[in-house]
């Protein structure tokens, strides 16, 4: 099931957080070589864990993290802002209206269901918080996820060739990838709006689908 949780929330999912960062350690420095910080629990986390994101987290049968993405309102510090600017000629992403994902992972005990139903999640977060884009900062490797799964970004920025390329997309709602990620799970909305309003512990109005 998909949780939407606050990073000032995590201290109420001990077991969740505490796989959800040890996966990232695992994904990012151990099998992927980036440059991250990794502590002697082997939590990955950088400063902006520190700012209070929204993390929407697939979780596993056994309470534990399956897969996960962080996001971030532009209107505050973000990684594209503070480190990729020169991919969009120093012009600043910045809008109530945009929010920035970052730390896609990836539990290596997961099945393909945590990838989509990541992307079902960010799919509910644009529907219930009135969100027009998300941006980030993506390479090859997620390029083919992306195709796989209908939601393909727009460009705005990019450096390097071949396996080397970094770019900086935006992505708008895709109202057939998120009926295609219901089918892919086999649920419906109902059930993905209710996974959303029992984490914001809150009832939202239903959108109608464009």
């Amino acid at each position: 099931m998909l949780r939407y949780v606050y990073g000032h929330d995590l201290k109420a999912h001990p077991r969740l957080a505490d796989s959800m960062f040890r996966d990232r350690g695992a994904q990012f420095a151990d099998r992927l070589g980036w440059s991250v910080a990794v502590d002697a629990r082997g939590h990955e986390r950088d400063t902006y864990d520190a700012l209070d994101p929204l993390y929407v987290i697939w979780e596993l049968p056994d309470g534990t993290h399956g897969g996960s993405m962080r996001f971030l309102p532009t209107t505050g510090p973000t990684m594209i802002n503070d480190h990729f600017s020169h991919l969009c000629a120093g012009v600043r992403i910045e809008s109530p209206l945009i929010w920035e994902c970052t730390r896609f992972c990836i539990a290596p005990r997961a099945d393909r269901r945590a990838a989509v139903g990541l992307v079902l999640g960010a799919g509910e977060l644009m529907l219930n918080f009135s969100i027009e884009h998300f941006c980030g900062v993506f390479d090859p490797r997620m390029e083919r996820i992306y195709k796989l799964y209908g939601i393909a970004p727009e460009v705005i920025g990019q450096s390097g060739t071949g396996p080397q390329r970094i770019a900086v997309g935006l992505w708008e709602m895709c109202h057939a990838a998120h009926e295609d990620m219901l089918r892919r799970l086999g649920i419906t909305r109902a059930v993905s709006r209710d996974w959303f309003e029992r984490s914001m512990h809150a009832p939202v109005p239903m959108r109608e689908s464009a």
